[in-house]
């Protein structure tokens, strides 16, 4: 059986010419990138290409790019790091519907002595930076929103965001994870003080992230005890996870519009097919969301039962983040924008890519049909 792989949102397939490039910093360029001898010199080469490229792509500085281990250490990274260099200031803004690596962090800071604000969204999942204004950006330290939110695709005002926070002395962050790849992302545009993102939701390899730091913004170490990432991040460099991530950014940012394009086409075949052939369905999120990401509920229908059914069919889907499964708890998103819980375990989130096909999409709709 050929497996439908629509969980793209969760993770993506290592592009072949991505192995490609890391191939020989995992063979022959096998050096520690802070030795000084040959082979340690060829393999800060390497990191020094990926991190220039990586700066230029995103309109960054080459100083200002801190690679991770993926989204949840470069989100930790960016709360924990502005906590502890927060000067007077000592509220932190996020919003309800966060990736829980923000939340969770949040949590942790609030035990610490962090004063915690949360913002909710509209029933599509759009943040109001009014919200975050009439919160008390004036002794805030750092204020968090999500580029694109991971299970219903929803894209909020990150650039107003940015902004905004300025203008009251609040740094600003922004979890970039499901916007990478798929959106033409430029720090300097929007403003920001600090963004995320990782690799493998663009063809890269897992375990590889980076933070965006802006020049001058107050962060302290996440990792202390080596000097690589500039004091900030310590440990011995994945010089081939650099190269892979910076590979597959910048394929990502090849022929991006027409990808997009095409994307979108897909899911909102997907879309208009479900809606118009599977009675009691609907559609979570904003109509202005990222192009691949939908998110549907079936209501009456358990979603876990569907998705096992799905998955004996062959089709790869999710009931939301990857970082929650197991849980037996519905999505805080699809709670936060109004469902019920019972409508949140009715709900599937699908995930496309440029790797998917027309073919692909209604035959999904067909298993999906047969499946309910």
């Amino acid at each position: 059986m050929k497996v439908i792989y629509f969980d793209n949102a969760s993770t993506t397939p290592l592009d072949s010419r991505v192995l490609d490039a890391m191939t020989p910093y995992l063979t022959n360029i096998y050096g520690n990138a802070n030795s000084t001898h040959s082979i340690g010199r060829d393999a800060v080469r390497g990191l020094d290409d990926a991190r220039a490229t990586v700066a230029d792509i995103l309109g960054a500085n080459f100083n200002e790019i801190y690679f991770t281990s993926g989204g949840s250490e470069s989100n930790n990274f960016a709360m924990r790091g502005s906590f502890f260099a927060r000067g007077d200031r000592n509220k932190l803004i996020i919003s309800s519907i966060e990736h829980h690596s923000v939340l969770v962090t949040a949590s942790e800071l609030e035990k610490l002595g962090a004063n915690v604000i949360k913002i909710s969204p509209n029933c599509q999942g759009e943040l109001s930076v009014n919200d975050y204004k009439n919160a008390g950006l004036d002794d805030c330290f750092l204020a968090c929103m999500m580029t694109a939110n991971n299970e219903i695709g929803t894209i909020e005002p990150i650039k107003e965001f940015a902004s905004t926070c300025k203008t009251h002395g609040a740094l600003s962050f922004t979890d970039c994870v499901q916007g990478m790849g798929v959106l033409d992302i430029n720090v300097k545009e929007l403003g920001v003080d600090m963004l995320s993102f990782s690799a493998h939701k663009f063809g890269g390899p897992k375990g590889m992230g980076v933070l965006y730091i802006k020049n001058g913004t107050p962060v302290s170490p996440l990792i202390t005890g080596g000097s690589q990432e500039r004091g900030k991040r310590g440990g011995t460099s994945n010089v081939a996870g650099a190269v892979g991530l910076a590979t597959a950014l910048k394929l990502s940012r090849e022929n991006l519009n027409e990808k997009v394009e095409y994307i979108r086409s897909l899911r909102d075949r997907l879309k208009n097919r479900i809606l118009t052939e599977i009675p009691n369905s609907t559609v979570n999120g904003s109509k202005m969301g990222v192009p691949g990401i939908l998110n549907v509920t079936f209501n009456g229908i358990n979603g876990e039962t569907l998705l096992y059914n799905l998955d004996i069919n062959g089709v790869c889907a999710s009931m939301g983040s990857a970082c929650t499964a197991g849980t037996i708890d519905p999505s805080h998103v699809l709670k936060e924008i109004g469902l019920s819980q019972e409508q949140a375990k009715s709900s599937i989130r699908f995930s496309l890519s440029s790797n998917n096909t027309i073919e692909e999409v209604d035959k999904v709709v067909e298993i999906i049909k047969k499946s309910i």
